[in-house]
């Protein structure tokens, strides 16, 4: 635009083709199922994504503020265009109830244990099998589109030291969303303060709409999910052998799911604490938290000879984030690890049931004050009294760690060029040489404490505090023990041609 600010503009233009791949069966494609808005719908098993065009404009800019370099604002935003994990489109392939049946058991009695794999196979008919489960996609399904704005400024300090100031904010056009359109409403609903909605048992009727369809698992699009970014840094650059970098980020990252390679496990195992087809917001398992770093580098270079290089890096973080759940099914959805726990407000809102595990008995008082105990000692719990878990919002403590590398470069002509030695020794989480406390990181004892017990004669939600190792939880992390939690040293050698 002028000598000081230049834009950037850019179109770019995505169009995904599918061959006609997919198996058709007839019988699915006459059933009726529901959306999660109570919508009968029909799906066309062998239907994949139609090619539509995705558009992704895109701007940039970078403002020269005084003309001389020494303050710069840049920044840009548009529409980025991914290719999605290809299995979750392959999925459709393998599960439209042609290629392989389903069958899901839950009497023992009906198929025992038998040593010969073909004992319970069935004949081939040519036809759909007798029992099976469907991952289907979205007629107007598009592949996963972002919004992303970014501005940041970089601005020369005293001492040469250059300041940098970014944000960064994203948010989903064409996210990814999974919903079981087999799934029935909800029969019952949970009695008191957690009245969250239930199916009163996991038999077909109550539960499937379809009763020869175990699971109809839909790929679809949804656009709440968002993350940003805030990053602060302070830089000297490369001067007289030496370098040195501070920086501090924080950022939060949600969406409605963290879909794996399974259409059926993206929606079973994905927490909420109602509708499992209207999980709603929560943080993703990519959500960032907090970071801070500082490294500083020198190198000194003596006669032709060689040089020694000498650096230190500092970095503390979030080391991750899990979601707190019931054990069992609690709502009979058919998902095992996907119940998000209600927070007890005091401990009149609790509602424990005296079991004996191990010859050890724990009564309904004991589980009460261990409860109660562990929510205060735990930061997230504490905080939400009241109030259900919210999806990966329990995030683990930060951990602090230290590295450092020490690299010797010989030079030697050779064809005149200037030829390499490269030798480095890497002291990796070298603090823990000093302290063996040093470096250690932390993991959930559980995430997992509450067992779900089904409901009492009220209809109230009844469960267990899980004993572990046959005590009852008194804290919420345990230091772990992988190799990245002590110190390690590391040997290379490089030969460099130039």
């Amino acid at each position: 635009m002028t000598p000081d600010v230049k834009l950037t503009l850019g179109l770019r233009l995505d169009i995904p083709f599918f061959g006609d791949t997919g198996y058709q069966n007839a019988q699915a494609d006459a059933l009726s199922f529901r959306d999660e808005d109570g919508n009968t719908v029909k799906y066309e098993t062998k239907k994949l994504p139609d090619p539509n065009v995705l558009w992704s404009p895109r701007l940039g800019f970078n403002w020269d503020v005084m003309g001389d370099r020494s303050t710069q604002v840049r920044g840009g935003t548009g529409i980025f265009t991914g290719r999605p994990a290809y299995v979750w489109i392959s999925n459709q392939i393998g599960n439209t109830g042609v290629l392989t049946g389903f069958e899901r058991v839950t009497n023992t009695t009906a198929r025992p244990f038998h040593p010969d794999p073909n004992h319970y196979k069935q004949v081939p008919t040519g036809g759909p099998a007798g029992r099976y489960e469907l991952a289907l996609t979205d007629p107007d399904f598009r592949f996963p589109q972002l919004w992303r704005t970014n501005v940041a400024i970089d601005q020369k300090l005293p001492y040469d030291l250059v300041g940098t100031a970014e944000f960064l904010y994203s948010k989903d056009v064409n996210g990814i969303y999974y919903i079981n359109a087999n799934l029935k409403d909800p029969n019952s609903a949970f009695v008191g303060v957690d009245n969250r909605p239930r199916w009163t048992n996991t038999a077909d009727s109550t539960v499937r709409i379809n009763q020869n369809v175990d699971n109809a698992i839909v790929l679809k699009n949804q656009n709440e999910g968002y993350s940003w970014n805030l990053a602060f840094s302070l830089e000297l650059p490369y001067s007289e052998g030496l370098f040195a970098k501070a920086a501090y980020s924080y950022g939060e990252s949600k969406n409605t799911v963290d879909p794996g390679s399974i259409a059926f496990g993206s929606w079973n195992n994905n927490q909420h604490p109602g509708n499992p087809n209207k999980p709603g917001l929560g943080f993703s398992s990519n959500s960032p938290g907090h970071r801070i770093f500082a490294t500083a580098s020198y190198r000194r270079e003596y006669f032709d000879l060689g040089a020694t290089t000498v650096t230190l890096f500092w970095e503390s973080r979030t080391q991750g984030n899990a979601s707190y759940t019931f054990s069992n099914d609690m709502n009979n959805d058919g998902g095992r690890s996907n119940d998000l726990i209600y927070i007890a407000k005091d401990p009149s809102e609790m509602n424990f049931q005296q079991y004996t595990s191990s010859g050890i008995t724990y009564t309904v008082q004991q589980q009460v004050d261990a409860w109660e105990a562990f929510i205060k000692q735990d930061k997230y719990l504490s905080a939400n009294r009241g109030k259900y878990a919210e999806r990966g919002a329990a995030f683990l403590p930060m951990i602090s760690r230290v590295d450092l590398s020490i690299l010797q470069d010989v030079f030697a002509e050779f064809l005149g060029k200037r030829n390499t030695l490269q030798l480095r020794l890497d002291f990796l989480n070298v603090a823990n040489m000093i302290n063996k406390y040093h470096g250690v990181g932390k993991r959930f004892v559980t995430t997992q404490p509450l067992e779900s017990r089904g409901v009492d004669a009220q209809g109230k939600a009844l469960y267990r505090l899980r004993a572990i190792n046959n005590q009852l939880p008194t804290k919420s992390f345990e230091p772990t023990a992988d190799i990245t939690d002590v110190y390690r040293i590391q040997f290379t050698i490089r030969y460099i041609f130039n």
